[in-house]
């Protein structure tokens, strides 16, 4: 498909009498699509179109006359619903609080604080302190069961049951 000079001036008289580019591509046939078209009329630049005339239909057109409006009934006035009180918040009871959970204060002896070089499998793994500082330690508590990270007490503040933590 290539664009010839014979088929550039039809597509040209074409769009300017107002055909769409599917009727153009269709007068134009041999392998050119409405794409095709599309994208000619663009390089082309061609802009201005004649709008193809309505078809005038048989009957004269009978204006029609317009639905009455219903008449909205008188709204109550009151100082819920007028002017700057409108959407005014109502006050609310107010919200009784909740109780944080019991977190158990953890007491480790200096004795038993172990650097990461000094920690073993069965030492609690609860860091104590910036990671960044000097002083940094772990609990080195004895956990409570085999392979688990924390001691008793850390472990009940590591895993709180997922309905506490959706109260606070």
């Amino acid at each position: 498909m290539s664009w010839t000079e014979e088929r550039v001036e039809l597509l040209r008289k074409l769009w300017l009498d107002g055909l769409s580019a599917s009727q153009i591509a269709g007068e134009l046939a041999h392998g050119i699509t409405r794409n095709a078209v599309i994208g000619k009329v663009h390089r082309l630049g061609l802009s201005g179109r004649v709008k193809a005339p309505a078809p005038a239909s048989a009957t004269p057109s009978i204006p029609r006359a317009r639905p009455q409006a219903r008449p909205t009934p008188p709204r109550p006035i009151g100082p819920a619903v007028m002017g700057n009180t409108a959407l005014a918040m109502k006050p609310r009871a107010a919200p009784q609080p909740v109780a944080a959970p019991q977190i158990e204060s953890v007491v480790i002896p200096l004795s038993e604080r172990v650097t990461i070089m000094e920690l073993r499998e069965a030492m609690c793994r609860w860091p104590l302190g910036d990671p960044t500082q000097p002083d940094f330690r772990f609990c080195g508590a004895r956990t409570a069961e085999a392979g688990a990270p924390y001691c008793g007490p850390h472990a009940r503040i590591a895993y709180q049951p997922a309905q506490d933590r959706r109260k606070r």
